[in-house]
């Protein structure tokens, strides 16, 4: 089952407020977008989830080896 690793808000082409959800599961990140839609992010939001998914990928990959 996919762990939640954490989330990032943005905004869709019509400045309505999602968000993007980054999951774990085994040796894999989920990348979740507003269904449906596009994500828009500012500069700041797109740093947060480089950061985000840096850390995913440090989970996922200690998944992989345990």
């Amino acid at each position: 089952m996919a762990e939640p690793q954490g989330w990032i808000d943005c905004h869709d082409p019509f400045g309505r407020d999602r968000s993007m959800t980054v999951l774990v599961e085994n040796d894999r990140v989920l990348l979740v977008a507003p269904p449906g839609e596009s994500a828009v992010m500012s500069a700041t939001q797109t740093r947060r989830l480089h950061r985000l998914l840096d850390q995913a990928a440090a989970s996922s990959a200690s998944s992989a080896e345990g």
